[in-house]
């Protein structure tokens, strides 16, 4: 998280201030160009964190090339390097980065490393229902509230909603838990720095998808969980996370840009791209698209934030598309 917390702090100081205030694109994004060429199919495994998104770009890309054909199957970031290895799908989403035994198991088989394209910013956002009164939350009392092991220094463990200095009808309520399950990427980059790499409570309730997770902290009142920003709705609320330095900063795409927001992550694309040859044309266009001011609108209008524009080239530079 610090590393990437530093790199998208870098946008800022090189003078991208003004894109991290605004909601919209970055003027320097193209509109996609179409070409000749382009058919054939292609498949998607992994991360349920991007399974919007990645429809959305399926639809909007047939829409250019209508003889394409695009399947999706989002499970979870773990599923993604296995479906590589296989050569059962072009595309790997991850909402991480892949593990180091991963990027080893996928290099034994082909002799190079996965190539990941950062595709998205995304705040992994802590909602409470929107009833709930709390406003802010440190790392350290979020540890204390969904893991077991207290390895960020909590006194004693958070069960209760007056615990973190709610009153009234919530005071001596339960904080019902929801959360991922471990195939999530969710799952992973949350336990990594919201539980300084703990183990959660045996009470979280564990979900199949990030969509779950929100519905679960909608239907109870006295519920919090954690998911992309992106799967925000109207019967759930962001809270404010306090980092280290103990400020409370909003989930925001000025705080993710800035990489003051502590849980700010990249989203990737992984892909098998062997470094002496070129990708399918199919390919090749799929990730101009993704990286075009069209596919960015659609990141935006999933609740995401579009990839910084710096880094946009940078990757499709990394695997010849650009």
């Amino acid at each position: 998280m610090k590393k990437i917390a530093a790199l998208v702090g870098i946008i800022a100081v090189a003078g991208f201030a003004s894109v991290a205030q605004a909601t919209d694109l970055d003027p320097r994004y193209q509109a996609y160009k179409p070409t000749s060429g382009v058919s054939g199919s292609l498949k998607s495994i992994g991360s349920d964190t991007l399974n919007n998104v990645m429809t959305l770009w399926a639809e909007d890309f047939r829409k250019v090339y209508p003889s394409v054909q695009i399947e999706i199957e989002g499970k979870g970031s773990s599923t993604a390097p296995p479906a590589l290895i296989a050569g059962t799908s072009q595309f790997g989403p991850m909402s991480r980065p892949m593990k180091a035994a991963e990027a080893d198991a996928f290099e034994a088989k082909f002799g190079y490393k996965p190539t990941a394209v950062r595709v998205a910013v995304d705040t992994l956002a802590v909602f409470v229902n929107k009833d709930n009164p709390l406003q802010c939350l440190s790392l350290t009392q979020l540890d204390a509230v969904f893991s077991k092991t207290l390895i960020s220094g909590a006194p004693a463990s958070i069960v209760t909603w007056g615990q973190l200095g709610l009153t009234g009808e919530f005071a001596d309520k339960p904080i019902s838990l929801f959360g991922r399950n471990s195939a999530s990427g969710t799952y992973g980059y949350f336990k990594e720095v919201a539980l300084s790499g703990g183990d959660y409570k045996d009470t979280v309730k564990e979900q199949p998808g990030s969509s779950a997770v929100v519905q679960g902290i909608a239907a109870d009142k006295y519920a919090m969980g954690y998911s992309g920003i992106g799967y925000k709705t109207a019967d759930v609320r962001p809270i404010a996370v306090a980092g280290r330095d103990g400020k409370c900063v909003e989930p925001t795409q000025a705080t993710a840009y800035a990489g003051t927001y502590p849980i700010t992550r990249f989203i990737y694309m992984y892909l098998n791209k062997n470094p002496s040859e070129a990708l399918s044309p199919l390919q090749t266009e799929f990730l101009k698209f993704v990286l075009s001011r069209d596919g960015q609108a659609d990141i935006a209008k999933d609740g995401y934030f579009p990839m910084p524009f710096i880094f946009a080239g940078e990757d499709l530079s990394l695997v010849g598309a650009n």
